[in-house]
């Protein structure tokens, strides 16, 4: 496919796409941030002091139990492990209380009843939009590394997951005017969107300060101005979701593992009509199935057709919103 770099001599017609950075400014970025990441989540660890148990009754198959776990050090995912490698396996995102949705490898701090959602549930909405969420977030992951190192780009924000929406998206801001992605490059998206997943990196969160997230986030205009909002709503603290070597913002929460998802497709990318300073502005757009869910190709090709439609999600700008509700937790809709 002569629109990829497979290799580092230029080919005679390659186009804006890299099909593997080697030695990238986002490598060097991305070290940088997963290293204050680091830094951060081990200061917090090391916080914790004395050992305090709490309990945690998980309602659900194969039978209600009731555990004994260590707080602010033990996960709903360890809770998980004690039920055997099926509901590991299975769990999207933990249920504490009956109404506050938790991230699965987020600590626990005092007892509660428990349950594990997954796509099977009764009612599987929250699971759904879980899974979309962290869609949006593994796209930002992708599209950061696709271009090559002379194009600037910049990931602004991904609009609350809707399912009902036909797509999940990312809107960044690329140093290009009037880009229309080939069905390739489309195609290389989608190629790397699955290699990433398949690498099952475990998503991991973290509260931090308003400082570090600023630190972490400073080679991002779009995200410098975002944070002091969201911080100034959320106790002054910004959530950070991490994969492999990707760390973004967002109110969570995600799924455990990008293992969760299986089939998927980058569908359209389309250059939006904003007020944003600094570049154009472009709206990428997928769709997916969980790993443990198949569909015919006809089905499944009805999905993709209607993922190509130009999202319904609000458009960022002066009468946008800046980014996701930045709480740690979610409520039950």
């Amino acid at each position: 496919m002569n629109s990829l770099r497979k290799i580092i001599r230029p080919v005679k017609k390659c186009t804006i796409l890299s099909y593997r950075r080697l030695l990238s400014t986002y490598s060097e970025e991305s070290a940088r941030q997963c290293e204050i990441f680091a830094t951060e989540q081990k200061k917090q660890k090391e916080s914790v002091g004395r050992i305090e148990k709490i309990e945690v009754q998980y309602e659900g198959q194969p039978e209600n139990s009731v555990f004994s776990m260590n707080k602010n050090i033990s996960t709903p995912y360890d809770c998980a492990k004690h039920l055997g490698d099926k509901i590991r396996d299975r769990s999207v995102v933990a249920l504490l209380n009956g109404k506050t949705l938790w991230h699965m490898n987020r600590p626990l701090s005092e007892s509660c009843i428990l349950e594990l959602l997954h796509y099977n549930f009764p009612n599987p909405a929250a699971a759904n939009k879980v899974f979309w969420r962290t869609c949006s977030f593994v796209l930002g992951a992708v599209a950061s590394d696709a271009f090559k190192d002379n194009i600037e780009i910049h990931l602004h924000s991904f609009p609350s997951p809707n399912v009902k929406s036909g797509s999940f998206v990312y809107d960044i801001q690329i140093g290009l005017d009037k880009w229309e992605p080939k069905n390739s490059e489309l195609k290389v998206l989608s190629l790397e969107f699955i290699k990433f997943c398949q690498k099952q990196y475990p998503i991991e969160c973290l509260n931090v300060d308003k400082k570090i997230a600023l630190e972490i986030f400073k080679n991002n205009p779009h995200k410098s101005q975002q944070i002091p909002d969201i911080a100034a709503h959320n106790s002054d603290k910004i959530t950070l979701f991490k994969a492999g070597p990707h760390i973004d913002i967002s109110r969570g929460p995600m799924l455990p593992n990008t293992n969760h998802i299986g089939r998927i497709t980058v569908t359209n990318v389309i250059k939006l009509d904003t007020d944003i300073e600094g570049g154009s502005i472009y709206r990428f757009q997928g769709v997916a199935l969980p790993r443990t869910i198949a569909l015919n190709h006809f089905a499944y090709g009805l999905i993709e057709e209607r993922g190509k439609l130009l999202n319904s999600g609000r458009i960022p700008g002066a009468h946008g919103t800046l980014n996701e509700d930045n709480s740690f937790v979610a409520h039950v809709n």
